[in-house]
């Protein structure tokens, strides 16, 4: 009896340091979680991370979200098209409007074979309808779009309006407009899906409405209006309080390493395929 008591308190001992080490590196994670909104730069694959959890929860159970029909991309789409927009703007068309030079990893997003992980192989405007996708201005402001592709619009959540512009987010958004209708066109898989749609340029709103961030939680926030949109839960002023950004970071933080423990091993595994088809633009 008293070598089992002592054997149970060795169990139990272990048991503590287990779950203290556990709290330790949920406590770093949240930390590096919490670097990731001030240099965004740095810290892309955090931002990655989230919307890994989000494609894996999709995946596992797509019924909770608003459409069967959605996906979530990684910063790489809006970096890579931001990178590579001045060249498809100076690229002549055919006679048709087509043949400009569009972004080579394009396709990738376009049939779903990228991000790859929870690959979804679904192609934009045939099964997917709605996209969402974070985005980054100059590494230090992050936004997030809501890509609407039956109605041809983009709504762009803002956590600090007062960081861009009008007339600054714009330019931000103006890429997107042009390049998602040229994208449909130019890859549609046949001619009876390229009739469906149009070469002229999206429309968009940035929503003035929504809770506001602190300085330094425009990550955490984009990430999070992300979330709760896509499976339509309101944006309410309350659980976005800006008071409420270091709880939002932290419950997301545990969230990334209880549903997803492998994140510290994993760096997307898209860039090296995508980057050889953009170009050397690291």
């Amino acid at each position: 009896m008293r070598l089992l008591g002592e054997v149970l308190l060795v169990h139990e001992l272990k048991s503590h340091i287990t779950e203290a080490n556990r709290l330790e590196t949920l406590l770093e994670s949240t930390e590096s979680l919490s670097f990731t909104a001030l240099t965004p730069s740095l810290h892309f694959k955090h931002i990655d991370a989230w919307i890994n959890v989000l494609r894996k929860r999709y995946t596992d159970n797509s019924h909770h979200f608003r459409s069967d029909k959605l996906c979530f991309l990684d910063h790489l789409f809006a970096h890579h098209w931001s990178f590579n927009y001045k060249e498809f703007k100076d690229s002549e068309p055919d006679r048709n409007g087509l043949g400009r030079k569009l972004s080579g990893g394009a396709f990738n997003y376009y049939s779903g074979s990228v991000p790859s992980f929870c690959r979804s192989n679904r192609i934009w405007g045939v099964d997917i309808t709605y996209v969402y996708a974070p985005v980054n201005r100059k590494d230090s402001h992050w936004i997030a779009m809501w890509i609407q592709i039956p109605k041809r619009h983009i709504v762009v959540f803002d956590s600090i309006i007062s960081s861009i512009s009008p007339e600054t987010l714009d330019v931000v958004i103006e890429i997107f407009l042009h390049m998602i209708p040229y994208m449909l066109v130019e890859c549609a898989p046949n001619d009876v899906v390229r009739a469906e749609y149009s070469l002229e340029p999206f429309t968009y709103e940035r929503l003035k409405d929504l809770p506001q961030a602190r300085s330094g939680d425009c990550g955490v926030y984009a990430l999070k209006y992300i979330e709760c949109h896509a499976i339509g839960m309101p944006f309410n002023k309350k659980d976005f309080a800006k008071s409420k950004g270091k709880a939002i970071r932290d419950k997301m933080a545990v969230d990334i390493f209880e549903e997803f423990p492998d994140v510290h091993l994993w760096e997307t595994r898209d860039g090296d395929e995508n980057y050889g088809a953009y170009g050397d633009d690291r």
